[in-house]
């Protein structure tokens, strides 16, 4: 926890009155400090939450809680929630300032820029050392709640985005507290709400309305001293616990009778709470009418906590071992094989994975661990988090768990789910499967076991077991990966450690334990006097070699192979004379505790000496008793050295006991002071013993100087490692805490942008079907005239597609006819800033008023251009329609009262005006002449010379009235003067011909 430099502001906030809250509490249950806890945690969305529980709180009940409320708050605001609860609850409420005693039936809430926790009975404010941005004070309150109230700890989670709480619950749920959660229909924001639902440790799941009545339930049948479970008739308890356990492993198929019962009864006893279930009894019998129940309890027992890399300084000694040991001696074409223990969710086996396929990487140009195979078997009794663990998919948060190289490496990030995937080829090494560490038959030929944070909620006896199925399971110099809090206790004997403070361990190829836990590994059970009562096992055998091996040199009685610490390996000859039978196993065979009288002593000595010296050490004469007398017996103890077990040179050793061939039977009547070389021989044996002892009393005291030195380093290392966890943990605070500040203050940002992005997309739709209503093509250039966007109507006029944004316009052709100077108009138009029109043609007929116009801010600022194409082609159509019939009425009325014939017709020769002398002449209606061409008019043979000469009044050559022939309407020829104008337009171009024609004489 940080310490608090500097007084917070919050002190100087008055108390409420302690008067007025006393009178409204009852004789306490629990004294002042200890009463269970709630801890409420919010965050975006909070407000409406904390005012609908606290609505809801009976006012005529007391809960016997205290309540503490955090939320999420700027540094500089200041927090109106104190008064704003007071409304809603007649229990008394305070901001909390420095050291505030917790007592039931009160709510207190934290002030801003503050951390909170609670703290031998009182609430401790600390002010945060973490920036802005990086801070959990959610964490922060339901972790000091999980150390100092364990099982009277509650945790409450309501609306809020992020995560801030989750790890907070876990550790509360671990020590055996209450875990309640707002419903996520109910949530206005629900990330804090789903985060804590998907660990699947959740106890209720609620809307905040519901929560008290739920918490008034819970309280009466857990905190209430008069109602704690019986638990005085220890037989029944025993007895029910052993039904309890019978139950789940039928329904399970698991027994968890040989975990630590303290763990599991933590668990047990807050379901029955959850169940208002007072005796075990009775919980056993709701388990057996309701199976389901027995699933939610075998849940709770199964808490998972795990992460990628976790302990990195851990995985760190495992990834140098991996390199110095595993691939050291790999043959070519192997297999590598481990086996993770309990792995859960699967992060700690990917985890190794990575850390195999990155040393196979390394040495890829070894042609032999370019062949070698790495196969993982990753099992858990936890079917749903196998499951999980299978599909390999994982939240965004691994992102902080690993370097960003790894992660791009070995995950493909899923952009629609926003989930992270490994990679197959990691996938593919790994088998994971259910399976029972306890029952099931365990994998074998393994070069790594990984069992972290299993065996720490194992009886002892259970742990020996697990650790022998261990030492099975490995091949020789194979590696056991253990958690800190876990190491191989008694059966430390079986492994080499390799890093004793990551708990890592090497397999011994003949490892020995003080206490052998089966036959196999020691001499099988017979009497002292019998050497070969039992069969021997391939282990003895190995051993009888090798004290055979050492007995050839000498002619001996008696031989004994025993390890440093005096436990009997192996029998040779008659060894019950000297050694008697004790009471116990095979863990009793002991060469301490079986020797004779007088022998035992000096065993230990010479012992001691043999050891410590690597020497042999000799002493003859010994008195034993032996069968109700006393013999001579020569003793010696010496280290065996050999090639057989090198491994084993400097910790087995061979006892020889000889009885003196030439030795009378001593008793006490037979020493006397007559024999006076007989008391100086035993006054030098009593010196040179007397000599030994001292001896071994000043080196055990050197021995016991050296482990008091041993243990004050093992102490300051410790100290060094609880520094570096404690930096390590403000470090993960740090980080965890900006992040949900930030998170809180995007959320905030966030809903904004909702809203807006929301009203500019019903604009931009607005905006949308407007144009699209108008038809009008649109287009909008930059002040480089490059296209930012335009409307479907213009691809009719320039052909675009939506690649085509960004791109020059002028790089695209249009189907304009008539017009060239688009770029020159457009340019001009951004320099004046005078919008311009223009009317334009398409190819296709079709005619456009080009509008060009400035491209203006909201601001007045000139960002480009826009350019409208209207469509005009309907007016331009009727206009022309019109001047064509003025024309006409004005060629009618001129040419209407004249004598000679008028025709008027187009460059295609269409009759566009007939008068009505032209009737007279030619025997043509004008309504039938309007639909006739000049053609008709003309005979066969003159037809090609009148087709020039209209041709060449179109080119605006002009010629003399001329003579020529004309057919009539009955087909008949008559002769015609002729005179022939072109009519001129505004342009300057000739549209039309206009002829004055007149009857010849010859004709006439």
């Amino acid at each position: 926890m940080a310490t608090n430099k500097n007084k917070p502001a919050t002190d100087s906030i008055k108390k409420t009155n302690k008067s007025s809250r006393s009178k409204k509490q009852s004789s306490a249950s629990w004294p002042i400090g200890t009463c269970p806890v709630v801890g409420i945690g919010a965050s975006a969305g909070g407000l409406a939450a904390f005012e609908s529980f606290f609505r809801a709180m009976p006012s005529d009940k007391n809960l016997d809680m205290a309540f503490v409320l955090v939320q999420h708050l700027a540094p500089d605001h200041k927090s109106r929630l104190t008064e704003i609860i007071r409304r809603y609850t007649s229990m008394a409420v305070e901001e909390v300032v420095k050291g505030t005693p917790v007592e039931r039936n009160c709510v207190y809430i934290i002030p801003p820029n503050c951390n909170l926790a609670f703290s031998n009975g009182s609430l401790q404010l600390s002010e945060p050392e973490a920036a802005r941005g990086h801070r959990y004070p959610i964490d922060f309150l339901f972790r000091s709640l999980a150390k100092g109230l364990r099982e009277k700890a509650v945790c409450i989670i309501l609306s809020g985005t992020g995560s801030d709480g989750t790890l907070g619950m876990r550790e509360i749920k671990s020590q055996g507290g209450l875990a309640i959660v707002q419903s996520k229909e109910s949530s206005e924001f629900d990330g804090m709400p789903t985060s804590a639902i998907d660990t699947g440790l959740v106890d209720y799941v609620l809307s905040p309305q519901d929560m008290p009545g739920q918490l008034l339930a819970y309280g009466k049948s857990n905190f209430n001293p008069a109602e704690v479970p019986s638990t005085k008739n220890q037989d029944h308890k025993q007895n029910a616990f052993k039904k309890l356990f019978e139950l789940m492993q039928s329904q399970t198929g698991h027994d968890f009778a040989e975990y630590k019962q303290s763990t599991v009864s933590r668990r047990i006893e807050r379901r029955m709470a959850v169940h208002r279930i007072a005796k075990l009894e009775d919980y056993v019998n709701y388990m057996q009418q309701k199976p389901e129940e027995i699933n939610v309890l075998f849940r709770d027992l199964l808490i998972g906590v795990t992460k990628f890399f976790r302990d990195p300084d851990a995985f760190a000694a495992l990834e140098n071992a991996i390199g110095s040991e595993l691939f050291a001696n790999k043959p070519a074409g192997s297999d590598m094989r481990a086996w993770i223990c309990g792995c859960s969710t699967g992060e700690e086996v990917y985890s190794i994975a990575i850390l195999l396929q990155e040393k196979l990487d390394s040495l890829s140009d070894d042609n032999a661990h370019q062949r070698c195979k790495v196969l993982i078997f990753a099992s858990d009794i936890d079917t749903t988090a196998i499951e999980k663990a299978r599909q390999g998919f994982f939240d965004q948060s691994i992102k902080d768990d690993m370097s960003p190289e790894r992660l791009a490496r070995y995950f493909v990030f899923n952009t629609e789910t926003k989930t992270y995937r490994i990679q197959k080829r990691i996938r593919d090494t790994i088998i994971f499967s259910e399976q029972d560490v306890i029952k099931d038959p365990p994998f074998s030929k393994l070069d790594l076991v990984s069992c972290r944070n299993l065996m720490i909620y194992m009886e002892p006896a259970l742990q020996k077991k697990v650790i022998s199925l261990f030492h099975y399971a490995l091949n020789q110099d194979g590696l056991l990966f253990l958690g800190t809090s876990e190491t191989t206790g008694e059966m430390g004997a079986l492994f080499a450690t390799l890093e004793r403070k990551q708990k890592l361990y090497k397999r011994k190829a003949h490892g020995y334990i003080a206490r052998p836990p089966s036959a196999n590994l020691f001499l099988p059970r017979a009497s002292p006097d019998d050497s070969s009562s039992a069969p021997p096992t391939p282990h003895s055998i190995q051993l009888q070699k090798l004290a055979e091996k050492a007995l050839i040199e000498q002619v001996v009685q008696a031989g004994i192979l025993v390890n440093q610490t005096g436990d009997i390996l192996y029998l040779h000859g008659r060894a019950g004379k000297y050694l008697e039978p004790v009471t116990g196993g095979l863990d009793s065979y002991n060469i301490f505790r079986m020797a004779r009288e007088g022998l035992q002593s000096d065993l230990v000595v010479m012992l001691h000496k043999a050891a410590s010296n690597n020497e042999i050490v000799r002493r003859a004469g010994l008195r034993v008793k032996t069968n109700g007398d006393f013999s001579n017996v020569n003793v010696s103890v010496s280290p065996v050295i050999n090639g057989l077990a090198p491994k084993l040179a400097s910790t087995l050793f061979m006892v020889v006991l000889e009885e003196e061939t030439d030795q009378r039977i001593i008793t006490p009547t037979s020493i006397d002071s007559g024999n006076n070389l007989a008391n100086d021989t035993r006054i030098i044996a009593l010196e040179q013993a007397l000599r030994d002892k001292d001896s071994y009393i000043q080196s055990a005291s050197e021995e016991q100087q050296s482990g008091v030195e041993e243990l004050k380093s093992a102490n300051e290392e410790l100290q060094s490692i609880n520094e570096e966890l404690q930096s390590t943990n403000e470090e993960l605070e740090t980080s965890k805490e900006e992040i949900q500040s930030i998170n809180e203050e995007l959320a905030t940002t966030n809903a904004e942008l909702q809203t807006q992005a929301l009203k500019s997309s019903h604009l931009n739709n607005d905006m949308n079907n407007l144009v699209v209503g108008t038809g009008i093509a649109t287009i909008f250039l930059d002040m480089q005239l490059n296209i930012l966007r335009f409307t479907p109507a213009l691809v009719k006029i320039i052909s675009l597609i939506a690649a085509d944004i960004g791109r020059p316009l002028m790089h695209f052709t249009s189907t304009l006819s008539n017009y060239d100077d688009l770029e020159k108009d457009l340019r001009a138009m951004l320099l004046s800033l005078i919008p311009t029109e223009v009317e334009v043609k398409t190819k296709g007929g079709s005619y456009y008023m080009l509008r060009m116009l400035p491209y203006r801010t909201t601001d007045n600022r000139i960002e480009g251009a826009v350019v409208n194409f209207i469509n005009i082609t309907e007016r331009k159509l009727a206009e022309l329609a019109l001047k064509k019939a003025n024309e006409r009425l004005h060629l009618a009325t001129v040419v209407g009262d004249t004598s000679d014939a008028i025709v008027l017709y187009t460059l295609s020769g269409d009759i566009l005006a007939f008068n009505r002398a032209a009737e007279r002449i030619y025997g043509f209606s004008e309504t039938e002449a309007l639909n006739l061409n000049i053609v008709t008019l003309l005979p066969d043979s003159l037809q090609s010379a009148e087709l020039s000469q209209i041709k060449l009044l179109s080119e605006k050559e002009g010629f003399e009235p001329y003579e020529t022939r004309r057919l009539r309407k009955d087909g008949s020829s008559i002769a015609v003067w002729l005179t022939a104008t072109g009519l001129i337009d505004k342009s300057g171009e000739v549209y039309a011909i206009a002829t004055t024609e007149r009857l010849s004489k010859t004709s006439e």
